[in-house]
């Protein structure tokens, strides 16, 4: 049995010190491109070109299929003045825009109410803008009560956003719009249940039917010893039916949760912070993990 776990561990090894060899050559040939690209083209300095070229080599490292949040990995130095800082987080811990509002159903929308509550969006406004929301999204011409459709020169897309910008071009956002960092708990990109192990307590305090005190104890409990989520001594949270247990729910409480959170959504957010010297350039990335191939939904640099 020992044995077997050798060399488990020591495919493992392999597995990372060959991704380690590739993440190497990505900085070689990304810093040769970007030379010629950058340098030519644009006047980039040398060290522009080779921090930018440490956050590609973090991002490589955080796309590797058995590299996690919590892994050592995600930080490297490959000299005194050149590396990088990779941080990972579930982007499932967002609430996705587009999945609260498909289907209207009552308890996503509810989900959504909350949260604009929480931004200090009075009743009145987050009705209409909810209402003209769902008009924009949705695909007839059938207006709600506090919602828009075709009117002069304004008209709704009828199908999901594309980015949360549009959010803008949405009759009544101005009030959401006007509330500072407003995206940085939206997503377009999750599987769109909340991810239990990802979410903040805040995100976590939105779900229906689980009292604040639930949830704290929850998340002190899922943030392990350090008090950080997605770090080395997290405990796993393999299945829905353990955080039931954690909970303390009773299973008709339960599955009135159960179709809003999910323990384990595939898809992060990768920020990777290159050096070189004392320039720093950032790489910021969504992916969907899983198997070999990730998938990137979205890339800024």
């Amino acid at each position: 049995m020992r044995r077997g776990v050798a060399r488990d561990s020591g495919g493992a090894a392999l597995m990372l010190v060959l991704w380690a060899i590739l993440v190497l050559s990505a900085a070689v040939f990304g810093w040769v491109k970007l030379v010629q690209q950058g340098i030519l083209l644009s006047g980039r300095s040398g060290l522009e070109v080779e921090a930018l070229a440490m956050a590609h080599s973090g991002v490589t490292m955080a796309l590797h299929p058995m590299v996690g949040r919590e892994s050592p990995q995600l930080e490297r130095g490959f000299s005194a003045q050149t590396g990088y800082r990779v941080r990972m987080e579930g982007e499932g811990g967002r609430l996705n825009l587009n999945w609260l509002l498909e289907g209207e159903n009552p308890r996503r929308i509810l989900i959504l109410k909350r949260w604009m509550e929480g931004l200090g969006i009075g009743f009145e406004e987050r009705e209409a803008l909810v209402d003209c929301l769902l008009d924009y999204v949705d695909g007839d011409d059938l207006k709600r009560i506090n919602g828009a459709e075709g009117d002069g020169d304004y008209r709704p897309a009828n199908r999901p956003f594309l980015s949360l910008e549009e959010v803008g071009r949405v009759r009544g956002s101005a009030v959401l719009l006007g509330v500072p960092g407003w995206k940085d708990r939206l997503t377009l990109y999750s599987g769109g249940r909340i991810d239990l192990s990802a979410a903040p307590l805040e995100v976590l305090q939105l779900l229906p039917g689980v009292g604040q005190g639930q949830w704290e104890r929850f998340v002190q409990y899922r943030n392990g010893r350090d008090g950080e989520v997605g770090t080395q001594d997290d405990p796993p949270l393999n299945n829905l039916r353990g955080v039931q247990q954690l909970l303390g729910l009773a299973d008709p409480q339960w599955k009135q949760l159960e179709p809003l959170v999910t323990a384990k959504d595939n898809v992060v957010r990768i920020a990777s912070q290159g050096a070189s010297g004392k320039v720093v350039r950032q790489v910021e990335v969504v992916a969907r993990k899983g198997g070999g191939n990730p998938a990137i939904l979205y890339w800024k640099e």
